[in-house]
């Protein structure tokens, strides 16, 4: 239960923009990357893979990229961000 409350403690001193001990931010990395490690964001796709950055909803780039990708069958992999307006989404 101590680790809980450092950990909230050390969070909250950090959202106050307070310095924590050089061992802290350790501490907290290693968490963070404990947490990161167990997350399912990381897919595995059959290649060959075209990989496309974040078109912004642009679908003339959409279009050229299916255009320059060929009439084969092709896996694209969009990279992007989602970010919410309101509640609100846009994919």
């Amino acid at each position: 239960m101590s680790d809980l409350s450092d950990l909230d403690r050390q969070l909250e001193q950090l959202r106050r923009c307070e310095l924590i001990k050089e061992s802290e931010v350790k501490m907290l990395c290693t968490k963070a990357r404990e947490i990161l490690v167990e997350e399912s964001n990381v897919q595995c796709v059959d290649s060959p893979v075209t990989i496309c950055g974040d078109i912004h909803g642009q679908m003339f780039d959409l279009l050229e990229l299916f255009r320059v990708g060929g009439k084969n069958f092709y896996i694209f992999l969009f990279l992007s961000i989602m970010i919410p307006y309101k509640n609100l989404f846009f994919y």
